[in-house]
This record gives C-alpha cells, sequence and structure tokens, in this order.
C-alpha cells in the first residue's frame, strides 16, 4: 500500500494520525515523536509539508520488488 495523504481528512489531528500510523506500519515508529514535534512546531502550511516528508519516508521501500512490475508496464529506468 502506498500512502498519500490525499483524501485524508484535512484536520491537522487526522493529519498527524495518518502520517504516525503510515511510519508505524512500515517500521518507522521511531520516527513519529520527531514527526508531532516538527508538525506542531508551526502553522497549518508546516504542518502539511512535515507530513508530506515523512509519509515520503514511510513510502521508501516499499516498492523495491516491483521491478518486474515496471518492466510490464514499461516504466523502466533508463538508468539501466
Amino acid at each position: 500500500m502506498k500512502y498519500d495523504l490525499v483524501g485524508v481528512d484535512g484536520n491537522a489531528f487526522c493529519v498527524m494520525g495518518y502520517t504516525a500510523r503510515a511510519l508505524r506500519e512500515t517500521g518507522h515508529k521511531d520516527l513519529v515523536s520527531q514527526m508531532q514535534t516538527e508538525a506542531m512546531s508551526g502553522d497549518y502550511n508546516n504542518l502539511l509539508c512535515v507530513c508530506m516528508k515523512y509519509i515520503d519516508i514511510a513510502n521508501e521501500g516499499l516498492f523495491e520488488d516491483d521491478e518486474e512490475d515496471d518492466e510490464f508496464y514499461g516504466w523502466e529506468d533508463d538508468d539501466d
């Protein structure tokens, strides 16, 4: 599953809760309190930017073993 903030209730606590759950479910529970501290250190725009950063961290590595799918759909990297 890829985590994404699209469709998440825009309430600040819902956004942080979703992000915290994504981090926990992907083995990054050690980052949850750091994310919450950073997210609450500014305004709502800061909260969204911080949560997007941590959602990206949660998504890292989720699809590393899907290279066959990339080749099937023609999404191969040109670097190879």
